[in-house]
């Protein structure tokens, strides 16, 4: 049984790895095009592309589900407006005002200490003092690579309006890994995420509209339509069947502290995509995350 229930918990690391390795292209990807897709139209064709690629595989699944999604209409309202509506649209939104190293500190660091705290009220999860040392190692290397290791650098940070909405889209995702911890037993994983994906973009709908009446029109080529599917496949249909599995595994909390690894992945792919280079603020940084994330989950291996 405790070999069984340690695979449970191998699963649900590799889950949450593998989702942050996608996620992490995500920023890389969508930066390229800010200027030429404004933010809401940007995020309605990822939903609305997830949505038509997942509805082959998700067919079967509806029928069933759809009388569970009636029932619980309020609960997968909150879910599809968190996770899908407002999340990445607010991200996509702060990035016309606030620099990328106040994005990736607030959005980074925010959103796992908001969900682990929601997650101890709500779910009742408990917080062991070995947990928060993992939290907190987990923090000090992400603001070791954010600040380039300089303390003047993180004491002259300033805040801008857009800090203010990812830390929006920060708690808005905070919120969807609560609320998918607690979906109904009976739909099933491929159901939910349909319905999730499919109600946020209806969300989505009238804010794109609007945007699309006063913005100017988007120039469709290869280059715009491969990033939509990229958005749309990979970080979308892709990333979160492998974050909601690993939520079941781990815990809404646990799972959570993985996003933090996704500004270090996001490094490694700019000195490969970008070209970039790689010095040792992302070689420290990326050990001090992950010594957290090994200290937090030995917590879960040993009660197990």
């Amino acid at each position: 049984m405790k070999h069984e229930n340690q695979n449970h918990v191998a699963i649900g690391i590799l889950f949450a790895v593998a989702a942050t390795i996608i996620w992490s292209g995500n920023f890389i990807v969508a930066r390229a095009v800010i200027h030429d897709i404004p933010p809401v139209t940007l995020a309605f064709f990822r939903w609305l592309t997830a949505c038509i690629l997942l509805l082959p595989v998700a067919w079967r699944h509806i029928g069933p589900s759809w009388q569970i999604v009636k029932q619980h209409k309020s609960y997968f309202f909150w879910t599809g407006l968190t996770g899908i509506s407002l999340f990445n649209t607010l991200v996509y939104v702060a990035g016309h005002s606030s620099t990328a190293i106040n994005l990736a500190l607030i959005g980074t660091t925010s959103s796992p200490i908001i969900a682990v705290i929601l997650a101890h009220y709500f779910l009742k999860e408990h917080i062991q003092w070995i947990r928060i040392a993992g939290i907190m190692l987990c923090i000090s290397g992400i603001l070791f690579l954010l600040s380039k290791g300089s303390i003047q650098n993180l004491l002259h940070l300033e805040f801008s309006r857009g800090d203010g909405w990812v830390l929006l889209g920060a708690t808005s995702f905070a919120i969807y890994n609560i609320l998918a911890r607690k979906k109904p037993k009976t739909i099933s994983a491929v159901g939910f995420l349909f319905f999730v994906f499919a109600i946020g973009t209806l969300c989505l709908a009238p804010a794109y509209f609007a945007e699309a009446a006063y913005s100017k029109p988007v120039e469709w080529n290869m280059n715009t339509v491969w990033v939509i599917l990229y958005l749309g496949l990979g970080t979308s249909v892709i990333s979160f069947l492998l974050w909601n599995k690993s939520i079941k595994e781990l815990g809404a909390g646990r799972t959570a502290l993985f996003g933090n690894l996704i500004p270090i992945f996001s490094s490694i792919e700019a000195v490969f995509i970008l070209g970039e280079k790689i010095s040792y603020i992302h070689i420290i940084s990326f050990l001090l995350i992950a010594a957290g994330l090994a200290i937090d989950n030995s917590v879960l291996l040993k009660r197990k």
